[in-house]
C-alpha cells in the first residue's frame, strides 16, 4: 500500500466495516512504521475482461504489524462484489509469510463474532480462537482472538506447511 491508496482504503474501510472504520490519519501512521508494520492491496483489471482501459482498482486490503515474536493482523477488507475469488485468502498468504520474515513465531487477529466467513478463512489457515473480547467492537459485537503458531505449524509437517502457504494460481 502506498499513500496514494489511502484515500481510496479509507473510503473501502468505512464502507465495509461502517462504524469500527479506522480514521485516515491511522492508516497514514501504520504506513509511517515500515520497522513494524506491511500493508498491502489487492487490484484488479479495471476494464471488464482484464483489458488495459485504466488504472487498476484497489478491491482489497490487509496489514501486519510485526513485533517479533509476534505478527499481529491488524486488519483486512475486500469488496462484496469480489469476495469468494481468493483475494483475502492471497493476501492472508502474504502477510503471514512477511510475519515469518520478520521472525514472528505466533501470528494473532481479532475478528467479529458477527462475521463468520472471516473466521473460517482464519481457521483454514489453523488460526485457533483463544480469548473472546466482550463487546469488543464499537457495534457491540465480541472479538474474537485467534493465534497462528508458526513454529508448530512448521514443526508439524513442513511439507504441508509449505503447500498451504502458496498463492493461488
Amino acid at each position: 500500500m502506498a499513500a496514494a491508496d489511502v484515500d481510496h482504503v479509507t473510503a473501502m474501510d468505512a464502507a465495509l466495516f461502517g462504524i469500527d472504520c479506522w480514521p485516515r490519519q491511522l492508516f497514514m501512521n501504520e504506513l509511517a512504521a515500515p520497522d513494524t508494520r506491511r500493508y498491502i492491496v489487492a487490484e484488479v483489471a479495471a476494464a471488464p475482461g482484464g483489458g488495459s482501459a485504466g488504472p487498476a482498482r484497489v478491491v482489497g486490503y490487509a496489514g501486519l504489524m510485526c513485533v517479533p515474536p509476534i505478527g499481529d493482523i491488524q486488519t483486512v477488507g475486500v469488496l462484496p462484489e469480489f469476495e469468494g475469488r481468493g483475494i483475502a485468502r492471497a493476501m492472508m498468504v502474504e502477510l503471514i509469510e512477511e510475519a515469518r520474515r520478520r521472525g514472528a513465531r505466533d501470528v494473532m487477529l481479532e475478528v467479529s463474532s458477527t462475521n463468520p466467513r472471516a473466521q473460517d478463512l482464519y481457521r483454514r489457515f489453523g488460526f485457533e480462537h483463544i480469548h473472546t473480547r466482550r463487546r469488543y467492537y464499537r457495534d457491540g459485537s465480541d472479538g474474537l482472538v485467534m493465534r497462528l503458531s508458526l513454529a508448530r505449524r512448521d514443526r508439524g509437517n513442513s511439507d504441508t506447511a509449505s503447500a498451504d502457504t502458496k498463492e493461488p494460481s
